[in-house]
């Protein structure tokens, strides 16, 4: 009996290894790149929450100013005067990240403070006030009056 020549071919190892998924190398080289994003991304996001924290603060301040001014002229003084609840936070609507308190309340003179929530520290400008006069101001030194009234 003769034995036939059967040419059996290996598999093709190419097209097995194009057909397997990610190696382990181009997942490495993906987590970089998503952590050097999100490394970049995360203060620039939290910068820009802060500062609209802080705008919401400014707008609702400014309307306690404007507030206080009526009841001056309407009375002649500010003895008296107290923020209805609509101007006591910032924002007027949800979870408060500043409280406005009026101090320093005579006759001729008052201050408007918004106050960061207890907890909750910004890295910039701390508390901002203004006076019966429109002057501006902030608890941190860090920061110019203008950087943290202007932006």
């Amino acid at each position: 009996m003769k034995q036939a020549n059967v040419n059996v071919k290996a598999p093709n190892r190419g097209a097995l290894r194009s057909s397997s998924g990610f190696t382990l190398i181009e997942l490495m080289i993906v987590i970089a790149i998503v952590g050097i994003l999100a490394a970049i991304a995360y203060p620039s996001y939290t910068d820009y929450v802060e500062r609209a924290r802080r705008n919401d603060a400014k707008a609702v301040i400014l309307e306690a100013s404007q507030y206080m001014e009526r009841w001056f002229t309407e009375r002649g003084t500010y003895v008296g005067a107290s923020l209805p609840s609509s101007l006591a936070q910032a924002p007027r609507e949800g979870d408060a990240w500043y409280t406005i308190a009026v101090s320093n309340l005579n006759a001729a003179t008052y201050t408007l403070t918004a106050n960061p929530k207890t907890g909750w520290t910004p890295k910039k400008c701390g508390s901002l006030s203004v006076d019966q006069l429109g002057v501006k101001s902030r608890s941190s030194m860090s920061e110019s009056v203008s950087e943290c009234w202007s932006k």
